[in-house]
């Protein structure tokens, strides 16, 4: 009887809250939604989505994603979770978590965590990033790849060109280190 009770409470709490939400929005002009759970290309047109999406062939229409992302082209605003999309993962903002294809990008934003991948290439980055062409802004963390290259490092970059712009040897074979 205890655990109903308390079911009980909790529903109302949500309802409550649900509530004054609808009507804080309804008086801006705008509605709040509940964020999708699974996704499949452009279906739903949510700008949340908590879950599995299923970019297949693309999907464009959530702005936010956690969750896990598989299929051949994804992109976002803000993704923490898992991407593995075939050809792209495109995240404009800020991304924590995987991210696993042929070319990932993390274009304006911040990126914590990994990418593996033919080309990553993140605006700054805290984590590692390994494949053929690594590129970053400000990072810290390992790139491993054939070329790497960073305007400012502070880390590991292992390599056969290992660029860092800001560093005294800017240009290193094999192995470069940031401080």
């Amino acid at each position: 009887m205890k655990k109903l009770y308390m079911l009980a409470v909790m529903a109302a709490v949500a309802a409550t809250s649900f509530a004054a939400d609808q009507a804080d929005s309804a008086s801006e002009g705008k509605y709040a939604t509940w964020p999708a759970w699974i996704a499949l290309c452009e279906w739903p047109a949510t700008p949340d989505l908590v879950g599995l999406r299923l970019t297949i062939p693309y999907s464009t229409k959530q702005e936010s994603v956690t969750g896990v992302d598989i299929g051949f082209w994804g992109r976002s605003r803000d993704f923490e979770g898992i991407q593995v999309n075939l050809l792209r993962n495109d995240v404009k903002d800020s991304f924590g978590g995987v991210q696993v294809g042929v070319y990932n990008s993390v274009n304006r934003g911040d990126l914590f965590g990994v990418q593996l991948g033919a080309i990553n290439e993140a605006q700054s980055f805290r984590g590692c990033q390994v494949g053929l062409i690594n590129m970053t802004g400000d990072g810290q963390g390992f790139q491993f790849g054939i070329v790497n290259r960073a305007e400012t490092f502070v880390g590991f970059q292992v390599g056969l060109v290992n660029v860092i712009r800001d560093a005294e040897m800017p240009v290193l074979p094999v192995v470069n280190v940031g401080f």
